[in-house]
């Protein structure tokens, strides 16, 4: 009987923990100019599963922006993120076209 307690308590633990630690992953990321996102100049991107509205933070070659999610992709195999214009541009890569990136 006592037994059942501590588990329960090990696995509260075990899964709050698991929610605070930040998703961090690394790969290829490209940019789309289409859509409304483009035009207001705003920061964001697409991810095939974070939340809409969450806020990326986005390096590349020691440039690190925040863009928030509010679309869906890249549906491209090895892309993670898709960003907007005006988040390539700050990001500093849209003579390269697609670049490797690290999310957080």
């Amino acid at each position: 009987m006592r037994a059942q307690p501590k588990l329960l308590y090990c696995l509260t633990t075990f899964s709050l923990s698991a929610f605070s630690v930040a998703h961090a992953e690394s790969g290829l990321a490209s940019y789309y100019g289409y859509g409304n996102a483009a035009k207001s100049g705003e920061l964001t991107c697409a991810h095939r599963t974070r939340p809409f509205g969450s806020v990326l933070k986005v390096s590349y070659s020691g440039r690190t922006i925040q863009c928030r999610v509010n679309d869906r992709g890249p549906f491209i195999r090895g892309r993670i993120v898709d960003l907007s214009v005006p988040a390539a541009r700050a990001l500093g890569m849209m003579s390269a076209g697609v670049v490797r990136v690290s999310v957080e």
